[in-house]
């Protein structure tokens, strides 16, 4: 297993590459000059000025050029600085992650621990009225659109009754306070969206985990093991489980990238201040290297989320094996 996974962190440098590639020939071919973020801010700026900052940039190099210095400074995890306001981009991401990563580890946390058992008991009472009200439901929260789900939150919880913040990770206030009143102020401000990130995801897994288990449970081995004597609960949650996992575990691989995608409408919405504001910032002042960081942790995320998934495959059934 371990030379498996070795061998598959080298075959995803190729990968790497051409994402790459593709990603910084597509993001230099779009219109517009990224030098003119800082015409707009001061439209003052004469010409000569804008070629000089051009320089600075390397914009006015060739594009190969361009592409070979920054792939070289992406060897030494050196994305350049931001163009809209000088910083380093590897900094305004690490102090942006923690954030995201939160919120988004807590939903994912949530939704396995909530949606398993409760498709597992879905499928076990299949037809009956929990089944059929559990279903409405979960097409319900799976049809509603993220934006209009949090807002309606919002106006419930924060502006009628009051009692939670409407926006942000803390209160004005907070270095004032003492430890745990420091923890139950992050976490009131972190419930809705934690919440929000979860709803849509937990629908979805809850519906998965219920077919997958009704089709286990209709397979000859479960039948076979019936048959032998064996007690209810281990047929249930050591023979039909491993094997309705599977589909489970892809989603879960796929999850990672959506750490970052996915929290772009929430976190603007509650001004949060993580990873998918940042990104969402960046497009629209076309900042470009703080674009092709994103770009680059997306993918990475993709990969080794493809990669955790095969892993998981082979501890969650035993039938696959990965040789040498």
């Amino acid at each position: 297993m371990i030379t498996y996974i070795f061998r598959r962190l080298f075959g995803l440098l190729p990968m790497l590459f051409g994402i790459t590639l593709i990603s910084f020939m597509v993001i230099k071919l779009a219109p517009g000059k990224p030098v003119m973020l800082q015409y707009s801010l001061n439209p003052k700026i004469s010409l000569d000025e804008i070629k000089r900052l051009e320089k600075i940039e390397g914009f006015d190099k060739p594009l190969y050029v361009q592409y070979f210095n920054w792939l070289g400074n992406l060897s030494r995890f050196n994305f350049g600085r931001s163009i809209s306001d000088g910083r380093f981009v590897m900094d305004k991401i690490v102090e942006r992650l923690p954030v995201t990563l939160s919120i988004n580890i807590l939903s994912l946390f949530l939704i396995f621990l909530i949606a398993v058992p409760w498709g597992i008991r879905s499928a076990l009472k299949q037809g009956s009225t929990f089944d059929r009200v559990s279903t409405l439901v979960m097409f319900l929260l799976f049809a509603a659109p993220t934006f209009w789900l949090a807002l309606l939150l919002m106006q419930l919880f924060c502006i009628q009754f009051g009692w939670l913040p409407i926006s942000g990770i803390t209160s004005l206030d907070f270095e004032h306070f003492n430890w745990w009143q420091k923890v139950f102020d992050i976490g009131r401000h972190l419930f809705l969206p934690v919440l929000v990130s979860g709803l849509a995801g937990f629908a979805g897994i809850c519906r998965y985990m219920r077919s997958n288990m009704i089709e286990a449970l209709q397979q000859p081995y479960i039948y076979t093991a019936r048959a032998k004597g064996l007690s209810e609960n281990k047929i249930i949650y050591k023979h039909a489980l491993r094997n309705a996992l599977l589909p489970i575990v892809t989603i879960l691989g796929l999850s990672l990238p959506g750490l970052l995608g996915g929290s772009i409408i929430f976190e603007s919405i509650f001004a949060i201040p993580g990873i998918g504001r940042l990104f969402y910032e960046a497009a629209m002042m076309r900042d470009i290297n703080l674009i092709m960081a994103e770009i680059i942790l997306v993918a990475v995320l993709t990969m080794l989320g493809n990669l955790i998934a095969d892993v998981l495959y082979a501890y969650v059934d035993p039938r696959i094996r990965y040789k040498k």
